[in-house]
């Protein structure tokens, strides 16, 4: 009888053991279940509505000047997103940035006509697509506030052309969630395949392309 005792307050103890070891908290959700839902959650931001310009930005000697000068294209016409996990790797499948390249403008009809015929190839291919895959000087969960500063990699296919890129980028991190700030990265024409833009009036372009991304993006909700 002693030992069977024995035997059913042992069980009660195991059970009293494990019955505190999935403790609730206020809620319903077992604390231990609670971290690992917070650890595994992805976080990510997209592509605002204002507040986004993308540039490209080229060296150029023009006949009427004595001095080079810089050709520069924009567009406002850019959408995307992009996610990370907790331990702060980009998710494959959930981050990507287009820029309708059809729409750049600069300063002058002429040139912007030739880059969307000729250069780009805009009708068959209107859009250039970034795929971050990695970050380096990052570390997660960013802070609340501040200005972070580190580089980003990943593929960019301009022309169907896609080629690893990395991008160095300045971003301040509001009350709000949202991130804002500078972008870029530089390659050669030769690098995606891109004959250099010929008109009369240029007389050289270097072989330099510099891209610029001012942007602002909104965490997720």
């Amino acid at each position: 009888m002693m030992k069977q005792h024995n035997r059913v307050a042992a069980s009660a103890a195991a059970l009293l053991v494990t019955a505190t070891a999935l403790t609730f908290d206020a809620g319903t959700t077992p604390v231990l279940a609670q971290a690992q839902a917070g650890a595994q959650s992805p976080t990510g931001w997209h592509v605002a509505s204002e507040g986004n310009e993308a540039r490209y930005r080229v060296r150029e000697q023009l006949a009427r000047l004595d001095f080079p000068n810089d050709a520069v294209g924009r567009t406002s016409e850019i959408s995307g997103a992009i996610t990370v996990d907790a331990a702060g790797n980009i998710v494959a499948g959930a981050s990507r940035f287009t820029i309708n390249m059809a729409a750049l403008e600069s300063d002058s009809d002429r040139r912007d006509n030739f880059i969307r015929r000729n250069t780009l190839q805009t009708a068959d291919h209107p859009d250039a697509v970034f795929v971050p895959t990695s970050f380096s000087g990052l570390a997660f969960p960013l802070p609340e506030s501040g200005v972070l500063q580190f580089r980003m990699t990943g593929d960019l296919t301009i022309r169907g052309v896609t080629r690893p890129v990395t991008w160095d980028v300045m971003a301040r991190v509001s009350d709000d969630g949202a991130l804002r700030g500078e972008a870029t990265t530089q390659f050669t024409f030769a690098d995606f395949d891109i004959t250099k833009p010929r008109v009369a009036s240029v007389l050289s372009v270097a072989d330099d392309i510099r891209l610029e991304y001012t942007f602002h993006l909104l965490p997720a909700r």
